[in-house]
């Protein structure tokens, strides 16, 4: 992708984002709160895969 393109998108990416929180700020939160989980899931299942492996 082109640096000037790649630029294009990231204002775009965080335009909208500023949107979305401005417009409603309790789903943004959710959203935040959901990715969150999944990415403490996502860590939570590989710590018990190699425990499990050590054991």
């Amino acid at each position: 992708m082109p640096p000037r393109a790649k630029s294009i998108l990231m204002w775009i990416i965080v335009v909208f984002l500023i949107y979305a929180v401005a417009t409603n700020p309790d789903r943004a939160a959710g959203v935040v709160e959901g990715i969150g989980n999944f990415i403490y899931s996502v860590f939570a299942g590989f710590a018990q895969f190699f425990d499990n492996l050590a054991n």
